[in-house]
């Protein structure tokens, strides 16, 4: 089935990538897809991109030092 587009501003967009591109809007539509399509299929969940951050923090040595809530407030200033 084709795709009749009927929105002016989706069809300025297709034109201004298929421009950049040099491609038809045709292809500048389907390019714009596939590269979306992909995008969502490698992005990591944020439960995948916190884990990274969470194995460095748990790799550092521990310092010793107590983190109650009056070493917070002199870290930010309140205390």
């Amino acid at each position: 089935m084709a795709l009749n587009i009927r929105s002016g501003e989706v069809s300025r967009l297709a034109e201004r990538l298929a421009a950049r591109k040099r491609l038809t809007k045709a292809d500048a539509v389907k390019l714009a897809l596939e590269n979306e399509l992909r995008r969502l299929d490698e992005a990591l969940p944020l439960k995948e991109r916190l884990r990274t951050l969470q194995e460095r923090v748990r790799k550092r040595p521990p310092t010793g030092l107590a983190a109650d809530k009056a070493f917070n407030d002199e870290l930010s200033g309140e205390g």
